[in-house]
This record gives structure tokens, C-alpha cells and sequence, in this order.
């Protein structure tokens, strides 16, 4: 428990073990904002306009693999509430979060700090990271924390609706590929797997990493950025930063999609 980033990070400058070399840490350099990862609207979707949201959405993921949706459907005041509920989580004492904390990577809901290879590895990210799997959701939910009390309730309706806004993503492009209805349905999409980063204020982020540069082997990631600017994408051999709008998602094609 005492690894966690969040149990220290007040109490001394950053650690020898946190900074990496000079060829990979960001430095100050000022990373451009980038306004041209397209926004999807997916309130159009159910219109006259599906064929050309298809087709915006299978051109992002041509060319950038990503991209942001805007009206899709998930309540913004639930986006909300689940944001402040993992906010109260990682704001528990210590002794709160005992029941979650582990170091072993086997475990299917963990707390842990760094990155899963915190004990090989050299250099540690500046996080920590709560993890857990969604589905099946009615055996899931017993393992998740208890605290704050209202945390089950709140995550498991929000897990439900992100799960219905990937199937609405995975459907459009499936039809913009020429597939049938449904077919990424079933085994393929059934596992939800939910990842949150807190990172604590830092003393020196120039010399640190929240997240190595990595790729996602799943379907899709939906990732809720809020209003925090630190999303990154790799584009003709430079670094392009992702925007924050208001109520919107992120969505990163993974391999798996990509193949």
C-alpha cells in the first residue's frame, strides 16, 4: 500500500526510481492541441445522415485511429457522478482500500501503482491505477470495492451504458465495412474491462510519465479524458494532442479491430 503514488506523493521530490531518461521523458516541451481528430455526432446516426457518420467513422479510424463522439446517448449527469465516485475512491484512506491494493497482476479488481510490472521493472510511472472487469456484470460486481458505498451501484450503470455505446460504434462499423448486423456482437465484444488512472499532482512532470506511448490490443477503448489536456496521439511521426470537449468520448481502435 505504501507504493501507491497517492499515499506520498506530498511528502518528498520525486524519486530517482520515477524519472526517465532523457530521450523518453517529455521535458517542457508544449505539445500542440490538435483540432482535427474528427468528431463523430452520433446523434445523426439514426437519420438520413447514418451513411455519412459510417463513413466519417471508418475514415478516422483509417487515418488516425481515433476519434472523438459527441451525443451518444450516455447521460452526462451519469458521467458525472462516476467520475466524482472514483474521485471519492481514490481519496479513501489507506485502510479503506487495503481489500482492493495488490501486487499480484492476477488479480481480476486491483489497485496498484505504476504500471502491472512495478517489481521488474526500472523506471515507474507516475499513477495509479484501479482495474477491474465488468462482465459478467452480476458476479463482477461482488469483487469491485464497497467503498465509497455507492460506488457498485453507480459504476455498474455506467459500465452498462459505455458497453451499449461500444456495440452502437462496433454496429456502424460493421455496416461501413460491408458486414452483417451483429457481428460484432456476442463473444467478441462481451468482455468490458474498466481501467481508471488518478495521477497526483506531480513535483516535477517534465522529467516523469503518467503512460508509456503504447497501443491497445482490445476492440475499442472509450476512454473519458473530462476537461484534463495530457491525451496523446502518434500521427506522420509526430505527437498530436487530443483536444478535451465538453461530454464527449474518446474511442481508440485496437488491434484486434485493426486486424
Amino acid at each position: 500500500m505504501e507504493k501507491l503514488v497517492s499515499s506520498w506523493f506530498n511528502d518528498r521530490p520525486l524519486p530517482q526510481s520515477y524519472i526517465f531518461p532523457p530521450d523518453t521523458r517529455p521535458g517542457n516541451h508544449i505539445i500542440p492541441g490538435c483540432s482535427t481528430i474528427p468528431v463523430v455526432d452520433l446523434g445523426k446516426a439514426s437519420g438520413c445522415d447514418r451513411t455519412g457518420i459510417v463513413q466519417q467513422i471508418l475514415e478516422a479510424s483509417r487515418e488516425f485511429g481515433f476519434f472523438q463522439v459527441i451525443n451518444h446517448g450516455v447521460l452526462e449527469s451519469l458521467v458525472n457522478d462516476t467520475m466524482n465516485v472514483f474521485k471519492e475512491f481514490f481519496e479513501l484512506p489507506a485502510e479503506d482500500k487495503v481489500g482492493v491494493y495488490s501486487e499480484d497482476p492476477k488479480q481480476p479488481c486491483r489497485l496498484y501503482t505504476g504500471s502491472p510490472n512495478y517489481d521488474s521493472e526500472k523506471i515507474h510511472l507516475w499513477r495509479d491505477n484501479l482495474k477491474h472487469p465488468c462482465h459478467p456484470l452480476e458476479e463482477c460486481i461482488k469483487i469491485w470495492p464497497q467503498k465509497p458505498t455507492r460506488y457498485r451501484e453507480t459504476v455498474a450503470t455506467y459500465s452498462i451504458e459505455a458497453k451499449k455505446l461500444g456495440l452502437r460504434i462496433l454496429e456502424l462499423v460493421s455496416e461501413g465495412l460491408g458486414l452483417s448486423s451483429g457481428f460484432f456482437g456476442d463473444k467478441l465484444s462481451e468482455s468490458v474491462l474498466l481501467s481508471v488512472n488518478h495521477y497526483p499532482p506531480c513535483p516535477d512532470p517534465s522529467l516523469t510519465l503518467g503512460v508509456s506511448k503504447h497501443c491497445d490490443p482490445n476492440l475499442l477503448t472509450i476512454l473519458h479524458q473530462g476537461d484534463v489536456y495530457g491525451l496523446q496521439v502518434y500521427k506522420d511521426d509526430n505527437w498530436i494532442g487530443v483536444e478535451p470537449l465538453h461530454n464527449a468520448f474518446v474511442v481508440n481502435i485496437g488491434y484486434q479491430l485493426q486486424v
